[in-house]
Protein backbone atom coordinates (compact mmCIF):
# COMPACT_ATOMS: atom_id res chain seq x y z
CA UNK A 1 0.00 0.00 0.00
CA UNK A 2 1.42 3.53 -1.03
CA UNK A 3 0.33 6.76 -0.39
CA UNK A 4 1.31 10.37 -1.64
CA UNK A 5 0.46 13.41 -0.23
CA UNK A 6 1.28 16.40 -3.02
CA UNK A 7 1.80 19.71 -2.47
CA UNK A 8 1.38 20.22 0.99
CA UNK A 9 2.74 22.61 3.98
CA UNK A 10 4.76 20.40 6.08
CA UNK A 11 7.39 21.40 8.76
CA UNK A 12 7.36 24.75 7.84
CA UNK A 13 7.72 24.04 3.72
CA UNK A 14 5.62 22.65 0.53
CA UNK A 15 7.08 18.92 0.29
CA UNK A 16 5.06 15.76 -0.65
CA UNK A 17 5.04 12.72 1.74
CA UNK A 18 5.38 9.10 0.42
CA UNK A 19 3.61 6.77 2.81
CA UNK A 20 4.45 2.58 2.39
CA UNK A 21 1.75 0.88 4.29
CA UNK A 22 1.71 2.31 7.36
CA UNK A 23 4.78 4.14 7.93
CA UNK A 24 6.00 7.53 6.59
CA UNK A 25 8.74 6.59 3.95
CA UNK A 26 10.01 10.11 2.11
CA UNK A 27 9.26 13.59 2.94
CA UNK A 28 10.87 15.70 0.60
CA UNK A 29 9.68 18.20 -2.67
CA UNK A 30 8.06 17.13 -6.00
CA UNK A 31 8.16 12.77 -5.68
CA UNK A 32 7.31 11.21 -8.63
CA UNK A 33 4.04 9.33 -8.67
CA UNK A 34 4.64 5.40 -8.45
CA UNK A 35 2.50 3.27 -10.39
CA UNK A 36 -0.70 2.17 -8.75
CA UNK A 37 -0.04 4.94 -5.96
CA UNK A 38 -3.36 6.63 -4.14
CA UNK A 39 -2.62 9.98 -4.19
CA UNK A 40 -3.61 13.17 -2.02
CA UNK A 41 -3.94 16.48 -3.23
CA UNK A 42 -2.49 19.06 -0.06
CA UNK A 43 -2.91 22.14 -2.39
CA UNK A 44 -3.44 24.94 0.32
CA UNK A 45 -3.53 22.79 2.73
CA UNK A 46 -0.97 22.13 5.96
CA UNK A 47 -0.09 18.08 7.00
CA UNK A 48 0.12 17.82 10.70
CA UNK A 49 0.27 15.16 13.24
CA UNK A 50 -2.45 13.35 14.49
CA UNK A 51 -3.75 14.14 17.33
CA UNK A 52 -4.06 11.99 20.52
CA UNK A 53 -7.00 12.14 23.21
CA UNK A 54 -5.73 11.06 26.28
CA UNK A 55 -9.09 10.32 28.27
CA UNK A 56 -12.33 9.90 26.52
CA UNK A 57 -15.48 7.36 27.02
CA UNK A 58 -16.04 7.04 23.56
CA UNK A 59 -19.67 5.83 24.07
CA UNK A 60 -20.96 8.34 25.91
CA UNK A 61 -21.75 10.47 22.53
CA UNK A 62 -25.24 8.83 23.34
CA UNK A 63 -25.57 10.82 26.43
CA UNK A 64 -24.39 14.43 24.94
CA UNK A 65 -26.35 17.22 25.93
CA UNK A 66 -28.48 14.16 28.03
CA UNK A 67 -27.89 15.54 31.67
CA UNK A 68 -26.04 19.35 31.55
CA UNK A 69 -25.85 21.91 34.33
CA UNK A 70 -26.02 19.54 37.28
CA UNK A 71 -23.46 19.11 40.27
CA UNK A 72 -21.09 15.87 39.68
CA UNK A 73 -23.13 13.63 42.10
CA UNK A 74 -26.51 14.54 41.33
CA UNK A 75 -25.41 13.95 37.37
CA UNK A 76 -23.70 10.42 38.26
CA UNK A 77 -26.10 8.55 40.38
CA UNK A 78 -29.69 10.86 39.25
CA UNK A 79 -28.65 10.57 35.41
CA UNK A 80 -25.53 9.32 34.15
CA UNK A 81 -25.33 5.76 36.10
CA UNK A 82 -29.24 4.59 35.41
CA UNK A 83 -28.70 5.93 31.51
CA UNK A 84 -25.62 3.34 31.67
CA UNK A 85 -27.66 0.91 33.05
CA UNK A 86 -29.58 0.17 30.20
CA UNK A 87 -26.61 0.30 27.99
CA UNK A 88 -25.88 -3.38 25.46
CA UNK A 89 -22.53 -4.02 23.60
CA UNK A 90 -24.57 -3.26 20.72
CA UNK A 91 -25.09 0.95 22.34
CA UNK A 92 -21.67 0.67 22.84
CA UNK A 93 -20.70 -0.26 19.51
CA UNK A 94 -22.81 2.79 17.73
CA UNK A 95 -21.92 5.04 20.52
CA UNK A 96 -18.31 4.38 19.85
CA UNK A 97 -18.59 4.46 16.33
CA UNK A 98 -20.43 7.95 16.12
CA UNK A 99 -17.18 8.81 18.83
CA UNK A 100 -14.63 7.76 16.24
CA UNK A 101 -16.67 9.16 13.26
CA UNK A 102 -16.08 12.65 15.25
CA UNK A 103 -12.49 12.15 16.23
CA UNK A 104 -11.65 11.42 12.56
CA UNK A 105 -13.74 14.48 11.51
CA UNK A 106 -11.71 16.70 13.91
CA UNK A 107 -8.33 14.76 13.27
CA UNK A 108 -7.82 12.35 16.44
CA UNK A 109 -5.98 9.66 15.35
CA UNK A 110 -5.55 7.67 18.93
CA UNK A 111 -7.57 7.47 21.61
CA UNK A 112 -7.80 6.16 25.07
CA UNK A 113 -10.92 5.00 26.30
CA UNK A 114 -12.72 3.43 29.36
CA UNK A 115 -16.09 2.23 29.38
CA UNK A 116 -18.88 -0.49 29.79
CA UNK A 117 -18.69 -3.63 26.74
CA UNK A 118 -15.16 -3.87 25.77
CA UNK A 119 -16.32 -5.90 23.44
CA UNK A 120 -18.30 -3.28 21.48
CA UNK A 121 -15.66 -0.70 21.84
CA UNK A 122 -13.37 -3.00 20.00
CA UNK A 123 -15.24 -4.17 17.14
CA UNK A 124 -16.32 -0.26 16.48
CA UNK A 125 -12.77 1.21 16.47
CA UNK A 126 -11.94 -1.86 13.92
CA UNK A 127 -14.64 -1.05 12.02
CA UNK A 128 -13.48 2.69 11.96
CA UNK A 129 -10.12 2.76 11.65
CA UNK A 130 -8.77 4.68 14.52
CA UNK A 131 -6.32 3.67 17.15
CA UNK A 132 -7.92 2.78 20.55
CA UNK A 133 -6.19 1.96 23.86
CA UNK A 134 -9.39 0.80 25.35
CA UNK A 135 -10.33 -0.58 29.24
CA UNK A 136 -13.24 -2.06 30.88
CA UNK A 137 -14.74 0.24 33.75
CA UNK A 138 -13.22 -1.80 36.41
CA UNK A 139 -15.58 -1.16 39.46
CA UNK A 140 -16.32 -3.71 42.63
CA UNK A 141 -17.14 -1.47 45.14
CA UNK A 142 -15.23 -3.11 47.54
CA UNK A 143 -17.01 -6.23 47.36
CA UNK A 144 -15.18 -9.62 47.13
CA UNK A 145 -17.65 -11.19 45.13
CA UNK A 146 -18.01 -8.28 42.20
CA UNK A 147 -14.04 -8.20 42.65
CA UNK A 148 -13.88 -11.91 41.52
CA UNK A 149 -15.88 -11.22 38.29
CA UNK A 150 -13.93 -8.11 37.53
CA UNK A 151 -10.96 -9.29 37.59
CA UNK A 152 -12.63 -12.80 35.44
CA UNK A 153 -13.73 -10.17 33.01
CA UNK A 154 -11.12 -8.67 32.27
CA UNK A 155 -8.61 -11.41 32.30
CA UNK A 156 -11.11 -12.92 29.91
CA UNK A 157 -11.27 -9.36 27.70
CA UNK A 158 -6.97 -9.69 27.77
CA UNK A 159 -7.18 -13.20 25.91
CA UNK A 160 -10.05 -12.85 23.68
CA UNK A 161 -8.35 -8.67 22.98
CA UNK A 162 -4.67 -8.53 24.13
CA UNK A 163 -2.76 -10.34 20.98
CA UNK A 164 -0.87 -7.77 18.99
CA UNK A 165 -3.30 -5.83 16.94
CA UNK A 166 -1.63 -2.68 15.10
CA UNK A 167 -5.18 -0.27 15.66
CA UNK A 168 -5.89 -1.61 19.63
CA UNK A 169 -4.25 -2.09 22.83
CA UNK A 170 -5.90 -3.35 25.22
CA UNK A 171 -5.39 -1.80 29.07
CA UNK A 172 -6.92 -2.16 32.49
CA UNK A 173 -9.72 0.84 33.62
CA UNK A 174 -9.75 1.02 37.20
CA UNK A 175 -12.37 3.76 37.26
CA UNK A 176 -11.36 5.66 40.55
CA UNK A 177 -9.86 4.66 44.16
CA UNK A 178 -13.39 5.89 45.67
CA UNK A 179 -14.82 2.48 43.42
CA UNK A 180 -12.15 -0.06 43.51
CA UNK A 181 -11.14 -2.04 46.48
CA UNK A 182 -7.16 -2.42 47.24
CA UNK A 183 -7.47 -5.45 46.84
CA UNK A 184 -8.13 -4.90 43.22
CA UNK A 185 -6.06 -2.23 42.76
CA UNK A 186 -2.97 -4.64 43.82
CA UNK A 187 -4.36 -7.36 41.51
CA UNK A 188 -4.31 -4.67 38.77
CA UNK A 189 -0.64 -3.76 39.38
CA UNK A 190 0.09 -7.62 39.00
CA UNK A 191 -1.56 -7.99 36.07
CA UNK A 192 -0.43 -5.08 34.37
CA UNK A 193 3.39 -5.75 35.17
CA UNK A 194 3.03 -8.94 33.92
CA UNK A 195 1.58 -7.97 30.68
CA UNK A 196 2.65 -4.85 30.04
CA UNK A 197 -0.55 -3.48 29.79
CA UNK A 198 -1.10 0.60 30.37
CA UNK A 199 -3.78 1.18 33.76
CA UNK A 200 -6.27 4.14 33.07
CA UNK A 201 -7.83 5.12 36.34
CA UNK A 202 -9.43 8.75 37.10
CA UNK A 203 -7.32 10.93 39.95
CA UNK A 204 -7.55 13.38 42.39
CA UNK A 205 -10.52 14.82 40.27
CA UNK A 206 -12.16 16.35 43.33
CA UNK A 207 -11.42 17.90 46.58
CA UNK A 208 -13.46 14.99 48.15
CA UNK A 209 -11.84 12.34 46.89
CA UNK A 210 -9.12 13.73 49.12
CA UNK A 211 -10.65 13.76 52.04
CA UNK A 212 -12.12 10.50 51.58
CA UNK A 213 -8.93 9.43 51.20
CA UNK A 214 -6.89 10.54 54.25
CA UNK A 215 -10.03 9.79 56.37
CA UNK A 216 -10.11 6.03 54.88
CA UNK A 217 -6.10 5.46 54.76
CA UNK A 218 -4.15 8.24 55.76
CA UNK A 219 -3.03 9.31 52.68
CA UNK A 220 -3.80 11.86 50.04
CA UNK A 221 -4.88 9.43 46.65
CA UNK A 222 -0.86 9.41 44.82
CA UNK A 223 0.01 8.55 48.23
CA UNK A 224 -2.42 6.02 48.55
CA UNK A 225 -1.11 4.14 44.88
CA UNK A 226 2.13 4.61 45.72
CA UNK A 227 1.84 2.52 48.70
CA UNK A 228 0.24 0.24 46.44
CA UNK A 229 2.89 0.07 44.13
CA UNK A 230 0.67 1.08 41.10
CA UNK A 231 2.50 4.06 40.49
CA UNK A 232 4.87 3.31 37.13
CA UNK A 233 5.25 4.76 33.85
CA UNK A 234 2.17 2.42 32.28
CA UNK A 235 -0.12 4.87 34.90
CA UNK A 236 -2.30 7.22 33.08
CA UNK A 237 -3.87 9.42 35.71
CA UNK A 238 -6.85 11.48 34.25
CA UNK A 239 -7.58 14.74 36.22
CA UNK A 240 -5.02 15.17 38.75
CA UNK A 241 -6.72 18.81 40.03
CA UNK A 242 -5.96 18.52 43.55
CA UNK A 243 -2.38 17.61 44.05
CA UNK A 244 0.46 18.64 46.74
CA UNK A 245 4.00 19.26 46.24
CA UNK A 246 4.85 15.87 47.55
CA UNK A 247 2.48 14.19 45.57
CA UNK A 248 3.88 15.67 42.02
CA UNK A 249 7.52 14.19 42.66
CA UNK A 250 6.03 11.05 43.39
CA UNK A 251 4.23 11.15 39.77
CA UNK A 252 7.07 12.61 38.50
CA UNK A 253 9.69 9.76 40.08
CA UNK A 254 7.29 7.19 38.54
CA UNK A 255 7.42 8.42 35.54
CA UNK A 256 3.32 8.43 34.99
CA UNK A 257 1.40 10.12 32.47
CA UNK A 258 -1.19 12.64 33.75
CA UNK A 259 -4.16 13.55 31.33
CA UNK A 260 -5.49 17.21 31.86
CA UNK A 261 -9.63 17.61 31.00
CA UNK A 262 -9.80 21.44 30.94
CA UNK A 263 -13.64 21.28 29.56
CA UNK A 264 -14.73 18.93 31.61
CA UNK A 265 -13.03 19.82 34.65
CA UNK A 266 -14.50 23.66 33.97
CA UNK A 267 -17.93 22.14 33.34
CA UNK A 268 -18.03 19.94 35.84
CA UNK A 269 -16.54 22.58 38.92
CA UNK A 270 -14.16 20.32 40.46
CA UNK A 271 -12.37 23.08 42.97
CA UNK A 272 -9.22 23.33 41.18
CA UNK A 273 -7.15 23.52 38.17
CA UNK A 274 -4.62 21.23 36.69
CA UNK A 275 -1.18 22.13 38.44
CA UNK A 276 0.18 22.33 34.67
CA UNK A 277 2.98 24.59 35.77
CA UNK A 278 4.11 23.21 38.58
CA UNK A 279 3.91 19.68 36.82
CA UNK A 280 6.11 20.79 33.41
CA UNK A 281 8.53 22.22 35.31
CA UNK A 282 9.39 18.80 36.92
CA UNK A 283 9.42 17.05 33.44
CA UNK A 284 6.43 15.26 34.31
CA UNK A 285 4.44 13.51 30.86
CA UNK A 286 1.59 15.81 30.35
CA UNK A 287 -0.98 14.67 27.50
CA UNK A 288 -4.69 16.44 27.02
CA UNK A 289 -8.20 14.72 26.96
CA UNK A 290 -11.64 15.74 26.49
CA UNK A 291 -13.39 13.36 28.95
CA UNK A 292 -16.88 12.41 27.68
CA UNK A 293 -19.20 13.65 25.54
CA UNK A 294 -22.03 14.07 28.54
CA UNK A 295 -19.21 16.46 30.61
CA UNK A 296 -17.89 18.00 27.46
CA UNK A 297 -19.66 18.09 25.12
CA UNK A 298 -17.27 17.52 22.19
CA UNK A 299 -14.48 15.18 21.44
CA UNK A 300 -12.69 18.39 19.45
CA UNK A 301 -8.92 18.19 20.94
CA UNK A 302 -8.17 21.73 19.03
CA UNK A 303 -11.06 22.65 21.44
CA UNK A 304 -9.30 20.86 24.50
CA UNK A 305 -5.95 22.32 23.79
CA UNK A 306 -7.75 25.88 23.34
CA UNK A 307 -9.56 25.91 26.59
CA UNK A 308 -6.61 24.26 28.32
CA UNK A 309 -3.99 27.08 27.12
CA UNK A 310 -6.47 30.09 28.03
CA UNK A 311 -7.39 28.31 31.41
CA UNK A 312 -3.67 27.93 32.59
CA UNK A 313 -3.08 31.37 31.57
CA UNK A 314 -6.28 32.52 33.82
CA UNK A 315 -5.48 30.87 36.41
CA UNK A 316 -1.44 32.09 36.74
CA UNK A 317 -2.28 35.54 35.65
CA UNK A 318 0.57 35.01 33.04
CA UNK A 319 -0.66 35.41 29.34
CA UNK A 320 3.20 33.18 28.22
CA UNK A 321 2.40 30.09 30.13
CA UNK A 322 1.54 26.90 27.77
CA UNK A 323 1.94 28.92 24.47
CA UNK A 324 0.28 27.43 21.28
CA UNK A 325 2.96 25.37 20.58
CA UNK A 326 3.49 23.36 23.57
CA UNK A 327 -0.12 22.74 23.47
CA UNK A 328 -0.07 21.62 20.43
CA UNK A 329 2.90 19.57 21.58
CA UNK A 330 1.02 18.04 24.28
CA UNK A 331 -1.93 16.78 22.23
CA UNK A 332 0.58 15.45 19.66
CA UNK A 333 3.88 14.33 20.49
CA UNK A 334 3.57 13.86 24.54
CA UNK A 335 0.13 11.64 23.72
CA UNK A 336 2.51 9.74 20.86
CA UNK A 337 5.44 8.62 23.02
CA UNK A 338 3.31 8.53 26.10
CA UNK A 339 1.13 5.43 23.99
CA UNK A 340 4.25 3.94 22.34
CA UNK A 341 2.98 4.98 19.03
CA UNK A 342 6.24 7.25 17.57
CA UNK A 343 7.21 10.64 18.42
CA UNK A 344 4.52 12.53 17.11
CA UNK A 345 6.01 13.92 14.21
CA UNK A 346 5.72 13.96 10.33
CA UNK A 347 9.03 12.32 9.38
CA UNK A 348 10.67 8.96 7.91
CA UNK A 349 9.98 5.98 9.54
CA UNK A 350 7.19 7.45 11.54
CA UNK A 351 3.76 5.98 11.77
CA UNK A 352 1.21 7.50 8.93
CA UNK A 353 -0.53 9.22 11.42
CA UNK A 354 -1.64 12.64 9.87
CA UNK A 355 -4.23 15.33 9.57
CA UNK A 356 -4.66 17.76 7.05
CA UNK A 357 -5.58 21.51 7.88
CA UNK A 358 -7.68 23.66 5.23
CA UNK A 359 -5.85 26.63 4.70
CA UNK A 360 -8.06 28.20 2.77
CA UNK A 361 -10.56 28.06 5.71
CA UNK A 362 -11.43 31.60 7.31
CA UNK A 363 -9.78 31.02 10.46
CA UNK A 364 -6.73 29.81 8.79
CA UNK A 365 -6.57 33.53 7.28
CA UNK A 366 -4.21 35.11 7.53
CA UNK A 367 -1.53 33.01 8.45
CA UNK A 368 1.25 34.70 10.76
CA UNK A 369 1.65 30.88 12.69
CA UNK A 370 0.39 27.77 11.72
CA UNK A 371 0.34 26.73 16.03
CA UNK A 372 -1.39 29.99 16.55
CA UNK A 373 -4.26 29.28 14.32
CA UNK A 374 -4.55 25.87 15.32
CA UNK A 375 -4.79 26.34 19.15
CA UNK A 376 -7.01 29.64 19.44
CA UNK A 377 -8.51 29.79 15.94
CA UNK A 378 -9.10 26.79 14.20
CA UNK A 379 -11.02 24.22 15.62
CA UNK A 380 -11.87 20.78 14.54
CA UNK A 381 -13.80 22.48 11.59
CA UNK A 382 -10.44 23.08 10.00
CA UNK A 383 -9.59 19.31 9.28
CA UNK A 384 -10.17 18.12 5.97
CA UNK A 385 -8.29 15.36 6.00
CA UNK A 386 -7.85 11.88 8.54
CA UNK A 387 -4.78 9.57 7.66
CA UNK A 388 -4.32 6.90 10.41
CA UNK A 389 -1.61 4.16 10.04
CA UNK A 390 -1.01 4.82 6.47
CA UNK A 391 -4.86 5.20 5.58
CA UNK A 392 -7.22 7.70 4.75
CA UNK A 393 -10.27 7.96 6.74
CA UNK A 394 -11.78 11.48 5.70
CA UNK A 395 -10.67 12.98 2.27
CA UNK A 396 -11.74 16.36 1.87
CA UNK A 397 -14.35 16.46 4.76
CA UNK A 398 -16.18 13.23 3.81
CA UNK A 399 -16.02 9.53 5.78
CA UNK A 400 -17.51 6.89 4.11
CA UNK A 401 -20.47 5.46 5.84
CA UNK A 402 -21.23 8.65 8.32
CA UNK A 403 -25.17 9.02 7.26
CA UNK A 404 -25.59 5.24 9.22
CA UNK A 405 -23.50 5.86 12.00
CA UNK A 406 -25.38 9.26 12.74
CA UNK A 407 -28.72 7.24 12.01
CA UNK A 408 -27.86 4.32 14.32
CA UNK A 409 -27.08 6.78 17.21
CA UNK A 410 -30.27 8.45 16.54
CA UNK A 411 -32.39 5.34 17.14
CA UNK A 412 -30.02 4.12 20.02
CA UNK A 413 -31.07 6.84 22.69
CA UNK A 414 -34.76 6.63 22.51
CA UNK A 415 -34.27 4.62 25.44
CA UNK A 416 -32.71 7.27 27.85
CA UNK A 417 -35.58 9.47 27.05
CA UNK A 418 -37.37 9.79 30.45
CA UNK A 419 -34.60 9.10 32.87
Amino acid sequence: MSLLIQNVLVNGEIADIRVKNTRIETVAPALIPETGEERLDGTDKAAVPGFVNGHTHAAMTLLRGFADDMELLPWLEKKIWPAEAKLTEEDVYVGTRLACLEMIRSGTTTFNDMYWHLPGAVRAVESMGLRGILSAVFIDLFDAEKRREQIDQNRAFFEAFGNPNPLIQIALGPHAIYTVSREALEWIRDFSGENDLFVHIHLSETQQEVDDCIKAHGLRPVEYLNDIGLLSDRLFAAHCNHLNETEMDLLTSAGAHLVHNPVSNLKLTVGDIFPYKALSSRGVSILLGTDGCSSNNTLDMLETAKFAALFQKWQSNDPTLLPAADAFRLMTEEGARAFRVGNGKIAPGEPADMVLIDLNHPRNVPLYSLDSNLIYAGGGGAVSDTICNGKVLMRDGVVPGAAEIIAAARRTVQKFRGI
